[in-house]
């Protein structure tokens, strides 16, 4: 299966559409749900130092006799303990996943940085001249977090992953804006929330009538969340996405051979999304924005996200 791509502002191409390996599968082990992806035909992978599981998608990886070569893989920085750096991080997630370079390596959250966002930017490009990732990115940056870097950026921003899906494309126009100022590609999760977390929104009728259009123009089976993704391709948005069945992986790869919405489809998505303002993952714009409204008092003060993942919920 043949995967299209989209071009980086560095010259390296990734492909459009990733498997993720967040939410659900956060501290578990993760060669099943890789191998399935890797069989259903996804070429990149995304993971964290923040999941935890890195080092069983390498395993997946191995297992699955797949060249490195013809791979994408993504993973993102964590919190910098102490003396720490981007690039020592790094060499210690090439370890677990059994690989001397990553395609992406991006700054997972800005909170957990927020004062030294400059430094750590700056860290992120020593790991690129290293050899150690191909590119190198951000996720979850509001615009106020990519001006503050690309103040001291020799290497812009290749990506940034945020959460982007209808209800939210208003608020997000400021981010898309900077985006395509400095052709940083913006990589969506969260795209298919509206779906499976929002049922009952004004979006609901929309993507159903727009399905049953392009059903009976491909003359085959085409799923509400191929519409929400169609939607996402089509704006050059590098998705990415998870799951555990392979029927659903599947499914979300064959998103390329639907045909394109119209621009009234387009349109009409985009109206429906405005009706209602919702995010479904809210809870690190939260943190970020108290962390730095209470630095600004106490310059001393770390803050940690907490997550819900007892793995993972480091006291604050």
């Amino acid at each position: 299966m043949t995967v299209s791509t989209l071009t980086l502002n560095d010259g390296n191409e990734v492909p459009w559409i990733a498997f993720g390996t967040g939410t659900a599968l956060y501290c578990k082990d993760v060669q099943h749900p890789v191998t399935l992806a890797l069989q259903s035909g996804f070429m990149h992978l995304d993971t964290a130092q923040e999941y935890r599981n890195e080092e069983t998608m390498g395993s997946a990886i191995t297992t699955s006799g797949k060249p490195w070569s013809e791979l994408f893989v993504t993973t993102k920085l964590g919190e910098l303990q102490g003396e720490a750096t981007p690039k020592g991080a790094l060499e210690v997630s090439l370890s677990k996943l059994g690989l001397t370079h990553v395609n992406l390596y991006l700054v997972h959250h800005p909170h957990v940085h927020i004062g030294r966002l400059k430094e750590v930017w700056k860290g992120m490009e020593e790991a690129k001249n290293a050899g150690l990732t191909k590119s190198i990115g951000v996720s979850n940056f509001t615009v106020d977090h990519l001006r503050e870097i690309l103040e001291v950026a020799t290497i812009p921003p290749a990506v940034n992953q945020i959460e982007v899906q209808p209800y939210i494309l208003k608020a997000l126009q400021p981010n898309f804006a900077l985006h395509k100022q400095h052709n940083i590609v913006t990589a969506a999760f969260g795209g298919l929330s509206p779906l499976f977390r929002g049922k009952g929104g004004p979006l609901d009728p929309v993507v159903e009538n727009i399905r049953v259009r392009l059903e009976r123009t491909r003359g085959a089976p085409v799923s509400d969340s191929q519409v929400l993704i169609k939607f996402l391709q089509q704006r050059d948005i590098l998705v990415v996405t998870t799951s555990s069945k392979m029927e659903r992986m599947q499914e979300y790869l064959d998103t390329e051979n639907v045909p394109d919405l119209t621009p009234e489809e387009i349109q009409e998505i985009e109206g429906a999304g405005a009706q209602l303002h919702r995010r479904f993952f809210a809870l690190a714009a939260r943190i970020t924005q108290w962390c730095t409204s209470r630095l600004q008092r106490d310059d001393n003060l770390k803050c940690r996200l907490r997550r819900q993942n007892p793995c993972l919920a480091d006291a604050i």
